[in-house]
């Protein structure tokens, strides 16, 4: 990869976005040419060595180095002053646990949710508020896109190559998002998974692609956990009870205060949706309403007191209550928020990882 980098191209004959495109370093989009001087802005921002190994990054296992993050920053269009973040995003990428393999060669349409905490937030501009998951922000935007050119460029994952998702989803250009700390009624992502409010993280989530929830009629915490929840029923399919993957519930501003003025706080309402959304066994057996029963195959046996299930035992959607991430994103005027269910759990999928911004 760091053939990548291109000190001299400025001969008429030779387009450096063509000739990007050429190499197939891109990810569809124009690049900005990675010169050495451009590069060597982008390394100075964190001051470690360039060869240092962040990790390896599969499906190819690619050595992560610090220079093939900046070259792939600076093509992503990154200022130097997000570089600290993409630092951070690929240790988190690179982690067993998360298991970049598995997200990066699924026939699944999976991507990693970069999800950034604390005060580098407004230190880079990265956007929480209006408009956070869109268009118009370049933190957000290189941020997340940075990944994907290094999961092309490092791990090797290129579409109709060794990247085998059936459809994909917009989201796989850039998914990067910050947590609407100052709008939000409840302790930050970061602080849940055990760091201090003055740190700042980056927390990766292998993500599917977001379902807006519309609901401008809920007035009670109760209400809009039944309508967001049943919403949430219907991802992967409507009847994988129990889901077989972690689920990122992105709630804006004003469904946040909801929840927040009948005093619930976010274990309330993972707990609630893991207790309310379950639907009984014979709802979920195959070819009833359609679909395969992908989930029930898998259902106990016998429940833990040793009784046999009938057609009417109820089955959860959200394996346990910590199985819901919850953040606060958005804008404050709306009624919407987001659900992104994750790929999968265990082996088969990988675990959410938070790290440091150093």
């Amino acid at each position: 990869m760091a053939k990548a980098v291109l000190p001299h191209l400025h001969t008429e004959e030779e387009d450096p976005f063509e000739l990007l495109f050429a190499r197939g370093v891109t990810d569809g989009l124009p690049v900005v040419p990675p010169t050495v001087e451009r590069v060597r802005r982008m390394l100075a921002a964190v001051q470690r060595d360039p060869q240092e190994v962040l990790g390896t990054l599969g499906p190819n296992y690619g050595r992560a180095t610090i220079e093939k993050a900046a070259i792939n920053a600076v093509m992503a269009g990154c200022h130097p002053s997000h570089f600290p973040v993409v630092v951070a995003a690929v240790e988190a990428l690179c982690e067993e646990q998360f298991n970049a393999h598995a997200i990066n060669v699924t026939t699944s349409s999976a991507t990693p949710l970069v999800i950034v905490n604390g005060p580098i937030r407004h230190a880079t501009g990265i956007n929480c508020g209006q408009n956070a998951l869109g268009h118009g922000c370049r933190a957000n935007a290189t941020i997340g896109r940075a990944l994907r050119l290094l999961i092309m460029n490092v791990g090797g994952a290129r579409p109709q190559e060794l990247c085998k998702a059936t459809l994909g989803h917009p989201a796989q250009f850039t998914f990067c998002v910050g947590e609407n700390e100052e709008e939000s009624p409840w302790e930050p992502l970061h602080v849940e998974r055990g760091f201090r409010p003055e740190q700042s993280t980056v927390t990766l989530f292998g993500a599917l692609s977001p379902l807006q929830i519309n609901d401008h009629a809920s007035r009670t915490a109760e209400q809009l956990a039944l309508s967001l929840g049943w919403t949430m029923a219907a991802v992967w399919n409507h009847k994988n009870f129990p889901l077989f993957s972690d689920t990122t519930l992105i709630i804006c501003p004003e469904h946040a205060k909801t929840f927040a003025q009948d005093g619930w706080s976010k274990r309330d309402l993972r707990q609630f949706l893991f207790e309310k959304i379950r639907r009984p066994l014979h709802e979920l057996r195959p070819g009833v309403n359609g679909g395969e029963g992908v989930g029930v195959n898998l259902l106990p046996v016998q429940s833990v007191h040793g009784e046999s299930p009938t057609d009417e035992t109820l089955y959860p959607k959200f394996p346990e209550p910590e199985s819901v991430m919850i953040v606060v994103a958005g804008g404050t005027a709306g009624r919407f928020s987001v659900v992104v269910p994750g790929l999968a759990r265990g082996d088969i999928g990988g675990r959410i990882v938070t790290k440091e911004i150093r």
